[in-house]
């Protein structure tokens, strides 16, 4: 097996790793969250490129490594991600997404129900009538960017370890470093006063539409997507599994073990 590589591509950079025998042609995609990037996927994909895999994973909304990748909006992000996806020839994927993630990643399933082999939903939420949390409801306020702002690396730090002491030094450096040049604040800002909920109207039924295997992934103390979220996508989506950890919304980095053999076993799995 490869290791994971990080490819510096503009205008998205992303990781990959190819496995040293392929189980099929299929492609998993992971989509990172906020305020994370392509680096909390690195233990996942080790696991499944061990399992056969071949595993791609941008970084998103201008963090990371993404420097030139331009407005951070819902809209362009869902572009920008298209354009990727194009750009690999990748004609169907698993689609695994987390947080932010699922905004963009889902609503581009829905758009392209034929390129979906299978879905794996950890932590989001994807309802029209959905409504945001209240740190984000301050960020799309008039006080957001005084907020955003004051933010310093030790708020930084207590914002990831809002549960647990889950990110080691050498995590928080990382997803800091857009903050640390400003990058990440301009995104923060974009993206959430970008994300009306109602704007996943088209997309109402989408999921259930696709047909494709689907794994709900949760934590079930996540303060940020609540796991009535994960339930309401289980009753929407037939045939779904709904596996919930204890843990919060950092679900892949509060329970790396259980959540990686919960992911390598649905797609190991997976017809």
């Amino acid at each position: 097996m490869s290791s994971v590589e990080l490819v510096r591509g503009s205008p998205i950079a992303y990781r990959e790793v190819l496995p040293a025998a392929a189980r099929r042609d299929d492609a998993v995609v992971l989509l990172h969250g906020f305020p994370e990037s392509s680096r909390m996927w690195i233990g996942a994909m080790e696991a499944l490129a061990g399992a056969g895999f071949r595993c791609l994973a941008p970084d998103l909304y201008a963090l990371g490594d993404s420097r030139g990748f331009g407005a951070a909006t819902f809209e362009h992000s869902l572009e920008r991600f298209g354009e990727w996806i194009d750009s690999l020839d990748l004609e169907r994927l698993a689609l695994v997404v987390h947080d932010w993630g699922g905004f963009v990643g889902l609503a581009w399933a829905c758009e392209n129900p034929a390129r979906i082999a299978s879905l794996a939903i950890s932590d989001t939420g994807f309802f029209a009538d959905g409504k945001w949390h209240g740190m984000a409801e301050a960020l799309r306020g008039d006080g957001g960017e005084q907020l955003i702002d004051a933010l310093d690396r030790d708020g930084f730090t207590a914002l990831l370890n809002s549960s647990d002491e889950i990110f080691d030094p050498e995590d928080v450096d990382a997803y800091w470093e857009p903050f640390a040049d400003g990058r990440g604040q301009v995104a923060t800002l974009q993206f959430y006063r970008s994300m009306d909920f109602e704007k996943l109207a088209p997309y109402e039924g989408g999921l259930a539409a696709i047909g494709a295997p689907t794994l709900l992934l949760w934590g079930r103390d996540d303060p940020f997507a609540p796991l009535a979220g994960a339930k309401r996508l289980e009753r929407e989506i037939p045939g779904s599994e709904l596996v919930a950890l204890d843990a919060g919304h950092f679900v892949f980095d509060e329970r790396p073990r259980e959540s990686v053999e919960a992911l390598v076993g649905f797609l190991s799995n997976t017809p």
